[in-house]
């Protein structure tokens, strides 16, 4: 997809307001000091930009930026793909296989989840990601996952510029001791730099180099597990729906075997499921190729067994005092203000004798949902308490 038509294409400004939280702020903040201090320290300092050397390592700075940021705005803007509002599958009898979300008056296609931070079912959803301030799903699964492999390769890239730059800078002014190093220095030595390396820059590149080296670690890792469940044509979430599944067979045992549909038996074929050279997935968002021994529904027939298992398996409370959905509530003791859950969902509002359905929990929060009135059945819940 063209990342221009991305742009052209915003029915509203409601897409570019994305820009405005935490995740971007700090992602983009962190790509800006990497980027921009790698390409100062190669211009100003460590690489002179008349070799030929020097002008792969600046062009190749410049292009990890570009990719970078192509990838970003791309699974940001793009979107994961939503389940239309008041959708139904053609054959009205599938029906009977299918969850209902009451938010989007719609019946919840295979695969697909609703995201109670966008407030829509989210095509093929993997998880909500806080960095993109967007679901990662079907449409931009691919550009997600290129952007968490390019910003580790463009972080070590920029790690090594800094910490060249400060060894060439300091090696005749500190004895770091390290007489054993041979690097041959005599094309960076005879470039004289067009400011003195002072000790603002030196702190500078330091803190750059801090960053660099913790997006590399912390991205890359993200990267592996993404490529563990795209190789086996899952999301994260399928992951867990599987893990639950086995979990509910050993637990009753009902002698069932469950094979996940959507595996093609091929890590290759699973890959082209997401990659593509057109860059658009492939499938329409709500029918996929499954394993011969299943159908379209499988997967979703399994989640329909887990929540009736799930609602066996809950516990009723009920409200002793009201709650008014704080994500850190002070006034609820300092154990509940300091072990909130880390997550992004919004905790639901309660009054005294609301009745709840617990279905895990700690001593201080519980997971669960609401029990609501006929009147209050079109207004939607979280499931954070």
């Amino acid at each position: 997809m063209n990342f221009l038509s991305t742009f052209v294409t915003f029915k509203s400004l409601h897409e570019v307001r994305r820009l405005c939280h935490w995740g971007p702020v700090i992602a983009l903040s962190v790509i800006a000091i990497c980027s921009s201090m790698a390409i100062l320290d190669s211009i100003i300092w460590y690489w002179p930009l008349d070799t030929t050397g020097g002008s792969i390592n600046f062009i190749m700075l410049l292009n990890w930026t570009v990719l970078i940021l192509y990838n970003y705005f791309s699974a940001m803007f793009v979107g994961p793909g939503y389940i239309p509002l008041g959708w139904k599958p053609e054959n009205q009898q599938d029906t009977r296989y299918l969850q209902y979300c009451r938010v989007c008056q719609a019946y919840k296609a295979p695969r697909s989840h609703h995201c109670r931070k966008c407030n829509r079912c989210v095509m093929k959803m993997d998880h909500h990601c806080p960095w993109i301030n967007n679901c990662c799903g079907h449409l931009n699964h691919a550009y997600f996952t290129s952007f968490l492999l390019l910003a580790p390769l463009g972080c070590s890239h920029a790690a090594i510029i800094f910490i060249m730059t400060m060894y060439t800078q300091l090696y005749e002014r500190i004895s770091f001791g390290w007489s054993t190093v041979k690097i041959d220095m005599s094309a960076v030595r005879q470039f004289q730099p067009l400011m003195p390396f002072s000790m603002p820059a030196f702190a500078a590149t330091l803190f750059a180099l801090g960053l660099a080296l913790g997006t590399t670690i912390a991205v890359g890792m993200l990267f592996f597990i993404q490529m563990k469940v795209i190789l086996r044509n899952k999301t994260s979430i399928e992951s867990w729906i599987e893990e639950k599944a086995k979990d509910r067979i050993q637990h009753y045992q009902t002698g069932e075997e469950f094979i996940f549909p959507y595996d093609l038996g091929s890590r290759w074929l699973n890959f082209k499921q997401v990659f593509t050279w057109s860059g658009t997935p492939k499938g329409d968002g709500t029918e996929w190729p499954v394993h011969p021994k299943c159908n379209q529904h499988t997967l979703t027939i399994e989640q329909l067994k887990q929540k009736a298992d799930k609602r066996v398996r809950s516990v009723q409370y009920q409200a002793v005092e009201d709650y008014n959905g704080a994500c850190c509530p002070l006034s609820k003791g300092l154990q509940t203000f300091f072990r909130t859950p880390c997550t992004e969902e919004p905790r639901i509002p309660l009054s005294k004798g609301d009745t709840i359905l617990a279905t895990r929990g700690t001593k201080w929060w519980m997971y669960g949902d609401k029990v609501l009135s006929e009147e209050q059945m079109r207004v939607p819940t979280t499931n954070v308490l």
